[in-house]
């Protein structure tokens, strides 16, 4: 079988039980891929060992439980930082989870309430340090910052991020943009700052860009992309390898996908749009960011890649319709 057959094949999927009693609404592997954070409208969380020693099959190995309403997603921790989880709830609430070594079970060690829905999180690159944020239906992005020093953590916002609710937060990558194609070191000072930003997305049909100003100490607006007509679900800035261009995909209740792109030399974002006949959910980018999964109202998840022409041409799709 050819090379080029052989990457169309389709590969076994496997499933497993979750053991939930409702709605599932999010699942993440960990850094490694060794491990599962799932959560639902049952109100728990629930983590899998995806390769036990003794079994094929994932092994349930914690359940968390401390919201009172359906969990809309949870998010790893970079493990230079430990095994540490966050949630987000419709119960108004943010919780974070640490893992005991010892007893390899998860205890809550932060828990912040905000006035209204939180509807994503979203964890900053590591080279931050540990930082969260959050997107609420009270219109605000919150910030949670892990100081050593005082062991606390210290929370921040952005009022009125998106004027009838925001929907997604997402950070940008951290590593240099364009530094691949860089030729010379002195292109990259040693001291060179890693600059904080963030994507949102809102129920005001807008995605909009913010960058942190360490002067100040206040994120600020860097740019408002217009193009949904409906509510924008979900944002992901794609991670960038060092390549002179920036990607963020954003999706909505429009049924469409909006992949955005902005040259490294350029102040304007291009977008490209790609129709669906459904809602669009979720955006996911891979960890290369060539890859773009998309899941829609109608239980489908597609895979979409761009080809040498700039153009996103779908891949691959499951469904269990």
């Amino acid at each position: 079988m050819s090379a080029s057959t052989s990457s169309h094949s389709t590969a076994p999927i496997k499933t497993f039980s979750s053991e939930h009693q409702d709605m599932i609404h999010d699942a993440q592997a960990d850094y490694y891929g060794k491990r599962l954070a799932t959560c639902s409208s049952d109100a728990t969380i629930r983590i899998f060992d995806l390769a036990p020693s003794n079994s094929e099959e994932p092994k349930l190995v914690d359940t968390l439980i401390g919201h009172e309403g359906p969990v809309w997603q949870v998010s790893w921790a970079h493990p230079q930082f430990g095994s540490i989880i966050a949630s987000c709830s419709y119960d108004h609430r943010v919780i974070i989870w640490k893992e005991n070594q010892q007893t390899h079970k998860f205890t809550k060690v932060f828990e912040y309430r905000l006035e209204s829905s939180v509807n994503s999180i979203s964890w900053a690159p590591h080279e931050h340090g540990l930082h969260l944020a959050s997107a609420s239906s009270d219109s605000q992005i919150t910030f949670f910052s892990y100081d050593e020093q005082s062991n606390n953590w210290k929370v921040s916002n952005i009022r009125d991020a998106h004027k009838t609710g925001c929907n997604s937060v997402c950070w940008a990558p951290a590593s240099h943009t364009g530094a691949l194609v860089q030729q010379s070191s002195q292109d990259q000072p040693e001291n060179l700052k890693f600059v904080k930003r963030i994507v949102s997305g809102g129920s005001d049909k807008l995605v909009k860009i913010w960058e942190f100003n360490e002067s100040s100490n206040q994120w600020q607006i860097e740019a408002e992309l217009e193009g949904h007509d409906d509510w924008v679900r979900d944002v992901s800035w794609a991670p960038n390898i060092g390549l002179p261009y920036e990607t963020i995909a954003s999706c909505s209740q429009d049924k469409r996908v909006i992949i955005w792109t902005r040259d490294q030399n350029s102040n304007q974002w291009s977008k490209q749009i790609l129709p669906f006949e459904n809602v669009v959910w979720r955006v996911s980018w891979s960890l290369t960011g060539n890859i773009l999964a998309i899941s829609t109202a109608d239980n489908e998840v597609t895979l979409w890649k761009e080809d040498v022409n700039g153009s996103f041409q779908k891949i691959s799709s499951l469904s269990d319709k």
